[in-house]
């Protein structure tokens, strides 16, 4: 589920007037829906870069007959670069070879949050819901840099290189999405885990993934709920022989046993820069692995690169939720998710967008 957040009319959302821009407006009397990139009326085109397409019908007739340039001109004006790609695309479902932006370089975390420092610095990247109602906190895209850069430094002094994987297993929270940057920052491969699967879950995962790195909170809130999130990962970790590292975060003030791989991921932080450079990446350089929920046989995991997936994530969000600059975006999925990764993170930041983070459930303190 994903809402847009509009402060125009007269009911309040995290103390401020909101819309909902994705509710059941065709039930009224007389509602013609307008598909997102139609042009309105006194408007300018969705698509700036593509003047001559008025409405979705020849915007999309262009991007069928003319893909190249379409989508090497969204990559170009959607995305920073640190070196241009010299082809769009290699690609061929005979040969199952597929390849984006060949020749490029970048950084999700650089797309996601250095270039909007300018004139962003001090806007809310972040709106925070946590479990408890009305007691939300707001990370300015500036905050949110500085917690990236902590983490940053501090894994790669702890060891962890470009291509490792690093699996993650937290809620929703501004820790979270600064830890994913931060693994995309330094070229590690982060891999989200739902933090509601079992031990055994999240053992097949990371034994899978190969992940000598595991983050996860000393506990988790959910529903009113404290869950053992610590627990839950020595149980996992027993039976994983590649992790070498626990990196524990305190969600709330509940102690909890720390053994020989553990550590105190808050103080090891303290002592870090909020300056952490940027490992510029391949346009095919896998960006994060995320598994399948094993719903329908073992758990796979799918690979997503770093050029294609970002711009994909860019483009969808704004276009299909019609997203304006100055608007808050929320998206209540967990980011354990696709979606949660795509619509929580990567697609409202690389927009300079405001995104809510849920921590809670819909039942919770009731379905009101």
């Amino acid at each position: 589920m994903a809402v847009l957040f509009r402060s125009r009319l007269d009911y309040k959302l995290i103390g401020k007037s909101c819309k909902w821009v994705a509710s059941s407006g065709h039930n009224r009397p007389g509602f013609k829906p307008m598909h997102p990139l139609q042009k309105r009326s006194g408007s300018t085109t969705p698509f700036p870069e593509f003047p001559d397409a008025k409405t979705h019908e020849e915007l999309y007739k262009f991007s069928v007959e003319h893909s190249e340039t379409f989508w090497g001109t969204l990559a170009r004006s959607r995305l920073t670069w640190s070196k241009d790609f010299t082809t769009v695309t290699d690609s061929s479902f005979e040969s199952q070879k597929f390849g984006w932006f060949q020749g490029g370089e970048l950084n999700a975390s650089v797309n996601c949050i250095d270039r909007h420092m300018k004139e962003r610095a001090d806007e809310p990247a972040l709106i925070w819901e946590t479990d408890e109602p009305g007691q939300e906190v707001i990370y300015s895209y500036r905050k949110l840099s500085e917690t990236v850069g902590r983490i940053g430094n501090m894994l790669k002094n702890s060891g962890v290189k470009a291509g490792d994987r690093v699996t993650i297993y937290l809620s929703n929270s501004p820790f979270a999405v600064a830890t994913m940057l931060a693994c995309a920052r330094i070229g590690a491969v982060h891999n989200v885990v739902f933090a509601g699967f079992s031990a055994d879950a999240l053992a097949s995962r990371i034994n899978n993934a190969q992940s000598e790195t595991v983050i996860t909170a000393n506990t988790i809130l959910r529903g009113g709920k404290l869950i053992p999130a610590k627990k839950t990962v020595d149980a996992a970790v027993s039976h994983c022989p590649c992790v070498k590292r626990v990196f524990v975060h305190y969600r709330t003030d509940t102690e909890v046993p720390l053994g020989k791989l553990d550590i105190d991921m808050d103080k090891s932080m303290a002592f870090e820069s909020v300056d952490c450079d940027v490992l510029d990446r391949r346009s095919e350089d896998t960006l994060f692995m995320l598994y399948t929920s094993g719903s329908t046989g073992a758990p796979k995991g799918l690979i997503h690169s770093t050029a294609g997936y970002l711009l994909y994530a860019n483009v969808t969000f704004k276009h299909a939720f019609d997203y304006k600059v100055g608007e808050r975006f929320g998206c209540v999925a967990d980011i354990g998710w696709i979606t949660g990764h795509s619509y929580v993170l990567y697609g409202p930041l690389s927009n300079g967008a405001t995104t809510l983070l849920f921590e809670s459930t819909p039942q919770y303190p009731d379905p009101g």
